[in-house]
């Protein structure tokens, strides 16, 4: 065999052989795995080729997508020999990352995933040479713990001959798979948007074909604008489907469109299809979309007539707050001042009346200036929102139970308190009087009283100075009859004149703040872990918070020696700060189980909704929370009618609970929507009629049935009465 055989036989030998010598060996770090990998065995000269970052990841690891959330992407820095261009990065569908406790964290993916990329080669390339294309690749990985990783990595391919490409069979299905899982454009969905100053609406609509009802839709924006950790809003309403996004808070409001990707668990096509519609939708006017409210929902000024009329719901609103239960141990204090008082002259008398009002109407707008400032930064924010808070919750029954304990006579408080409400007491008392309107509105503001909640949908809806308008006549109602009590004489000549019985009586007005510490007891049952130990804690925590009022009485009042006055308050301090510790609430908060009716409750969702009513349902929503008086009476009165249960059973309706007792995004956002910021909130959708007959905020037997009536007789697709 000649010498030029022997070279051209060795020579084919290599270029067989290097295709299997193409693929760099793998680089594990953490718990991912990454290597590059080539769809072809060999480059065509001026042909474009596709390669993949192939990641492997161990079980509950994932690595983020190109808008994360939290973390960072992963990353690829080319170097290319000369002529060589890389494109971007074809990401493929992501999905929510979640921690252990549910919340989302990010956007990513989990197990096997291939980022694409397109390099385009120049066309002089000599047939037969090998090319080398190195990476550095870099990425975030996290399971309990988040770990960069980075890694260097390379492909060596050999140039063919010009031509066809030259596709390997090993890494077909690979490949095919990666390119499944792309989001994909497909001209059947129209895709329509606008956004308001703090949500972005997606409008979906199927044009044409089999028709294809998607579930579980969520989107992932690829510029960042929306927030990724609050999920959104989904409605069926004309024939499509409707999304609302809460806007990130830092977003450019100025961004002409909405561009990313739309899941769907059961894809875009009827049978089978890819799992990820791509968005690139232009912003049409949000001018217009601000100012109309949500399709279904009665515009502010329909549902209020005016903003006179809101005006007038709002006073009458916080005149019937005043018979609510969470306000009336605050009557009881200022009726106990107004006895102490009427032996005193009448300006003194309608000063204190005065001095009350202006605490109502500082502290309701002290608390309208925070919603309107939060609501400026993007907040989503309902009536009665401190009370979402444990710790908040923990902090005014420790702070009740105290005054409690005072006005039972455990312990006095002395003239240096007065300026701080703990005396109301007609010479100092003026600080009280204040201290006391700030308290009525403090335990009032959890109350959603007839009437009120619309006011207040409006006020947070409408421009800074209506909505403080709004808030003032609330305020206004909440005090008037305290004004009036102090003004005119004759109404204070009627109670009974200052006595021994005064004493007794105090005592008495303990009990009712007593009974105010225990609702905020099974306030906190319903925040803190499914976990006796968890409020037997609280419980101890306000045990020990009384056990330091009376030692502060016992040992630390001033009828005692200096030294016993110092050991007892020191005493006091350490008992209260052991209270606080032991008591304040820990952990993660969980919805409340309630067994109490004859019914059974399922978790609302927008798309529990749709599934009741795709299986023929009717569907009863309850957005309540354990915090709402008037949520607990609407349901004694109807859930233990019985006309009511039969009728529920015999259209076998679906009950569906939003707990807004916990802070939830999307309860806030679907309040919202229908111009609401309290509860109770209560709706019935028909089988097959999108939009629900809305209740009114008290409830009762009757009412439940005539709405039942209501939705039967509704023409299908139409906006039953409310």
């Amino acid at each position: 065999m000649t010498t030029p055989t022997l070279r051209s036989l060795l020579v084919t030998a290599i270029l067989l052989t290097l295709p299997l010598l193409a693929e760099d060996l793998p680089v594990r770090q953490g718990g991912v795995e990454v290597e590059l990998v080539s769809a072809v065995t060999r480059i065509t000269p001026g042909r474009s080729f596709t390669v993949a970052l192939r990641m492997h990841h161990d079980p509950h690891w994932h690595s983020y997508w190109i808008s994360p959330g939290t973390g960072y992407a992963t990353s690829l820095a080319w170097t290319l020999p000369e002529g060589f261009r890389a494109g971007e990065i074809q990401w493929p569908t992501p999905t929510i990352v979640r921690d252990t406790a549910g919340v989302i964290t990010g956007n990513g993916y989990f197990g096997d995933v291939c980022l694409l990329v397109e390099i385009t080669s120049p066309a002089g390339l000599a047939a037969g040479s090998v090319v080398r294309l190195q990476a550095a690749a870099d990425w975030l990985m996290c399971k309990d713990v988040c770990m960069p990783g980075t890694a260097r990595l390379e492909l060596n391919l050999p140039v063919g001959p010009p031509g066809a490409a030259d596709p390997d069979p090993r890494q077909a299905e690979l490949f095919a798979s990666a390119r499944a899982r792309m989001p994909q454009v497909d001209d059947n969905w129209e895709v329509t948007a606008t956004h308001t100053d703090s949500t972005a609406i997606l409008r979906l609509r199927q044009k044409s074909g089999r028709p294809h009802q998607p579930t579980g839709l969520h989107f992932f924006a690829s510029n960042g604008i929306t927030d990724y950790a609050r999920a959104p809003g989904v409605r069926s309403e004309n024939g499509g489907w409707t999304l609302e996004i809460p806007l990130e808070a830092g977003a450019d409001r100025s961004q002409r469109r909405l561009a990313g990707v739309l899941t769907s668990d059961n894809g875009w096509r009827a049978g089978t299809g890819f799992a990820g519609l791509r968005v690139d939708a232009n912003f049409s006017s949000g001018a217009a979309e601000a100012a109309r409210p949500a399709s279904g929902s009665p515009p502010v000024a329909v549902a209020t007539g005016s903003l006179f009329a809101t005006l007038a719901l709002a006073f009458a609103g916080g005149l019937i707050l005043n018979l609510m239960p969470c306000v009336f141990p605050v009557l009881g204090i200022k009726i106990l001042g107004f006895v102490n008082q009427s032996g005193h002259d009448r300006r003194k008398i309608t000063l204190h009346g005065l001095v009350f009002a202006l605490g109502v109407l500082v502290s309701f707008w002290s608390l309208a200036g925070l919603l309107l400032v939060l609501r400026a930064g993007g907040s989503q924010l309902g009536w009665g929102f401190q009370l979402q808070s444990p710790g908040f919750v923990f902090s005014l029954a420790v702070f009740l139970l105290i005054f409690a304990l005072n006005m039972s006579g455990l312990f006095e408080v002395g003239l240096a308190a007065t300026g701080v409400g703990g005396s109301l007491q007609m010479k100092d008392g003026f600080g009280g009087s204040f201290f006391t309107g700030a308290l009525a509105t403090l335990v009032a503001t959890p109350c959603s009283a007839p009437f009120l909640a619309p006011a207040l949908g409006a006020a947070l809806s409408l421009p800074a100075v209506s909505s403080l308008l709004i808030f003032t006549a609330i305020a206004t109602g909440l005090a008037l009859p305290y004004l009036l009590l102090s003004i005119f004489p004759q109404a204070v000549r009627i109670l009974p004149r200052p006595g021994a019985w005064m004493e007794t009586f105090k005592q008495f007005m303990a009990f009712p703040l007593y009974a105010t510490v225990a609702w905020l007891l099974w306030v906190l049952a319903g925040q803190t872990r499914d976990d006796d130990n968890a409020l037997l804690l609280v419980a101890f925590g306000l045990v020990l918070t009384a056990m330091a009022a009376w030692a502060y009485g016992r040992f630390g009042q001033a009828h005692g020696r200096p030294v016993r006055q110092v050991c007892g308050r020191i005493l006091a301090a350490v008992l209260l700060g052991a209270g606080l510790a032991a008591g304040w609430p820990k952990g993660a908060p969980v919805a409340p189980t309630d067994g109490s009716y004859q019914v059974v409750w399922e978790k609302w969702s927008p798309e529990a909704v749709v599934r009741a009513q795709q299986a023929g349902k009717y569907v009863y929503v309850d957005f309540t929370a354990r915090w709402c008086a008037t949520c607990q009476t609407n349901k004694a009165a109807v859930f233990h009618s019985n006309e009511v249960l039969a009728e529920f059973g015999r259209k076998g309706v679906v009950l569906l609970r939003g707990d807004w007792t916990n802070r939830d995004p999307q309860i806030t956002a679907e309040l919202s929507r229908w111009n609401r910021s309290a509860v109770p909130f209560n709706l019935i959708y028909g089988p097959g009629k999108p939009e629900p007959v809305t209740l009114p905020e008290l409830l009762s037997p009757t009412r439940i049935l005539d709405a039942m009536d209501q939705v039967r007789k509704s023409p299908p697709g139409q906006r039953s009465p409310g």
